[in-house]
């Protein structure tokens, strides 16, 4: 996951090649709408390079086409409006969202923003392909960075949440 500046700046198809040579096979580029995108993905078909775009509670029949078009991989749903974080519940229109893309696809659906706890990652695996947590394993990072137990902390939170799946 990156902006965009900093693809454009190393180059489409220099980024693209060191990427994928150093083994990603995915990216999420969130301020890169699709419409502008044409050149990584292109890119990304050529070299082996999954182009993930995301769709939101807001977003339309028409948008939820397009992006299940040139999305390759997975289709990223955030799951709520405004920035990322750890919340203490999710929207019960997820479950909705997540089955009116799949009406227009059928890419894998990954599910993120606000995923914070084993309970609520347990919901969303009920009715998505994957569940994203980033700004709470972040959290744990930062409440843990002087600590020498930091990777067991990360490690039992992140065995935590996977209990909560399986």
């Amino acid at each position: 996951m990156t902006y965009y500046n900093p693809v454009f700046k190393y180059g489409i198809s220099e980024f693209v090649k060191d990427a994928t040579d150093a083994g990603v096979d995915g990216i999420i580029v969130p301020d890169l709408p699709p419409e502008e995108g044409e050149g990584i993905i292109e890119e990304g078909k050529r070299r082996g390079l999954n182009t993930i775009f995301l769709l939101a509670p807001t977003s339309t029949k028409e948008r939820i086409k397009m992006v299940a078009s040139v999305s390759t991989g997975f289709i990223y749903y955030v799951s709520l409006t405004g920035v990322t974080g750890a919340r203490e519940s999710l929207p019960e229109t997820v479950e909705a969202s997540v089955n009116k893309i799949r009406k227009a696809t059928d890419k894998p659906i990954a599910v993120g923003f606000g995923i914070s706890t084993p309970e609520q990652a347990k919901r969303i695996a009920s009715f998505a392909d994957g569940v994203i947590v980033g700004s709470a394993i972040v959290n744990v990072i930062e409440k843990n960075l002087d600590k020498p137990d930091l990777i067991e902390a990360v490690s039992g939170f992140v065995k935590n949440l996977k209990s909560g799946i399986i």
